[in-house]
């Protein structure tokens, strides 16, 4: 039996099912989230979707009255987690990446938990692992599932339409190198499924607050640091500068890869300053050229070698003199 097979087992033998994703939401946790839950709901099961947060204002034309916060519900998400005989871990390696709070829920829950997941070096706590590193998102591998249990006569608009969204999301609308020949047949199943792949982008891009714009303008013509000799590039804002201009979750997701334009750059590093500490947002372009163990090394992060996210405790200007001194050795000269 395949693990997909396995999985779908556990799913039909489940009563409550919990499906749990990383903090600081995106599109493929998101994503993959909504696409398992409407899947599960068509094998005739239901489940709840808990995450630790809230997601970016920009995915909020999905339906997202099936997801309990712990940040807004915290007694609905514990009633969750005790009630739960199958737990899913979408999108994440460990559990902190869900949060102090929810990782004590999950670390003490006893039930079965299945990790569908993409990232580097996953813990071995779940009782079924889904770990291909090489492959673009964890919505893709939500599709595998769907396909390889044998149910791809299930998938729908409705499920397919969220998996779409993870798949463009973490991919960069299909830029980076993670993208493979069966991300492409994966796609096209989607599209042959009813998903509006036009509708996505527009909802997805095309919805631009004025105070978002004002904030990525000040930031490209105030707070762009280029450091020529490595092609690396810097942008930094303080609580102040982001409370100017209004500053709403998901404001300054796209900064890093507007940065990454710019003929020659081998990486982009764009941090802000949020409650209490500096959260990093490491971009960069081929394989010759990894982010992610920067990341991990200075920074107390990690993640995928060309996208990884890190923290810092350090003031603005302490993070930002760390990053310079750091950049000649991760980015050396070109010859």
């Amino acid at each position: 039996m395949n693990i997909y097979k396995q999985i779908e087992a556990e799913i039909l033998a489940a009563s409550h099912i919990v499906i749990t994703a990383h903090k600081s939401a995106d599109g493929d946790s998101v994503g993959s989230s909504l696409g398992l839950l409407y899947f599960i709901e068509k094998l005739g099961k239901s489940a709840v979707i808990c995450h630790p947060d809230k997601a970016p204002d920009f995915l909020y034309w999905l339906d997202t009255t099936n997801i309990l916060l712990m940040e807004e519900t915290p007694e609905k998400v514990t009633s969750a987690f005790k009630q739960a005989d199958l737990i899913f871990c979408l999108d994440y390696n460990a559990t902190n990446r869900v949060g102090p709070e929810m990782q004590s829920l999950l670390e003490v829950s006893t039930c079965k938990k299945i990790m569908i997941d993409h990232h580097l070096n996953p813990e071995d706590f779940p009782f079924l692992t889904v770990s291909e590193t090489t492959v673009c998102s964890t919505s893709q591998l939500i599709v595998e599932l769907i396909e390889q249990s044998g149910h791809i006569d299930l998938l729908d608009q409705k499920i397919g339409t969220p998996l779409y969204l993870g798949i463009l999301t973490d991919t960069g609308s299909f830029r980076f190198n993670s993208v493979q020949p069966r991300t492409h047949e994966i796609l096209a199943k989607l599209l042959a499924s009813g998903v509006e792949h036009h509708l996505i982008h527009e909802k997805l891009n095309d919805n631009n607050t004025e105070s978002r714009l004002r904030l990525q303008g000040y930031a490209m013509s105030e707070k762009l640091e280029i450091l020529y000799d490595y092609n690396v590039a810097i942008i930094s804002l303080s609580k102040e500068e982001l409370a100017k201009y209004n500053y709403k979750k998901g404001d300054t997701d796209s900064l890093a890869n507007l940065v990454l334009s710019i003929k020659g750059m081998k990486a982009a590093i764009v941090f802000t300053e949020r409650d209490g500490i500096m959260k990093i947002s490491f971009r960069s372009k081929g394989a010759e050229n990894p982010v992610n163990v920067l990341a991990t090394e200075h920074f107390n992060g990690g993640g995928h070698a060309n996208a990884s996210g890190g923290m810092s405790e350090l003031t603005v200007d302490e993070t930002l003199n760390k990053l310079k001194e750091l950049i000649p050795k991760y980015f050396p000269k070109d010859s």
